[in-house]
């Protein structure tokens, strides 16, 4: 049986990262149910709705103007409209914009309703081979001003540490890694469940050079050893690129 859509309802919805299958039937549910999606990105969000024959109208909110969109969002929402709020890829809020809004809403006594779904974060924890009792997340690193005193936090950290980063600055981020922690433990995982999807295992020196021969692509979520991990042969020292029947 299909959940009911709440009226004056807002939806966080998680939508793929890359292969459009990996969606919950209970997410198209509601997309496919509520009055109205704002998402990240209009372009993409049309493609996995065209996909699953939903249609549905669309406004557009992103880290420019999710506090102009806040208002708009609250008055429909208080008027008793359903909404469905979702990022590009996967889960909204999670190194994207969604905070603001679930912020404000819960502020206005707004029903604000978690649809569970994928995200990069556990995907590349998991096929790190790195510890998955105990880590703790970063996104992305700061760009400039308290970049230095951030990574000086994180190598003191004893749990797994991972971080978001873009290609054009992964080279960066993996030699200022290097710089900070040494020679630890690293998977450095790119493309998560599309065609060209790869993890590279090995040492952060060994990332460093990797990195330098190859020519970035994709987004990337980088998992790092914590300070208290020594075990040399849990991982093998080269890439692994594994092949999916994906989307793009």
């Amino acid at each position: 049986m299909s959940e009911q859509i709440r009226p004056a309802t807002l939806y966080v919805v998680s939508t793929p990262i890359g292969n459009l299958d990996d969606i919950s039937q209970r997410a198209l549910n509601i997309l496919g149910g509520v009055d109205l999606i704002a998402a990240e990105d209009t372009r993409k969000t049309r493609i996995l709705l065209d996909r699953y024959s939903i249609s549905k109208p669309l406004l557009s909110y992103y880290s420019y103007n999710e506090l102009r969109r806040i208002p708009d969002l609250l008055a429909r929402l208080t008027l008793g409209s359903s909404v469905a709020l979702v990022t590009d890829a996967g889960t909204p809020g999670i190194s994207d914009p969604a905070f603001a809004v679930i912020r404000a809403a819960i502020r206005k006594n707004i029903r604000v309703v978690p649809v569970p779904g994928a995200s990069a974060l556990l995907p590349a924890l998991i096929v790190s081979g790195l510890p998955l009792d105990r880590f703790v997340f970063e996104g992305f690193l700061p760009l400039k001003k308290g970049r230095k005193a951030r990574l000086e936090q994180l190598r003191q950290e004893e749990r797994t540490v991972v971080l978001y980063e873009s290609p054009h600055r992964i080279v960066k981020t993996l030699s200022d890694l290097h710089g900070s922690f040494g020679d630890r433990r690293i998977a450095v995982v790119r493309e998560l469940t599309k065609v060209f999807e790869e993890v590279f295992r090995g040492t952060i020196r060994e990332a460093v050079d990797h990195m330098g021969r190859v020519t970035p692509r994709g987004e990337y979520v980088i998992v790092v050893a914590g300070s208290g991990f020594h075990d040399d042969d849990v991982m093998p020292r080269h890439p692994s690129t594994l092949q999916n029947k994906g989307e793009h």
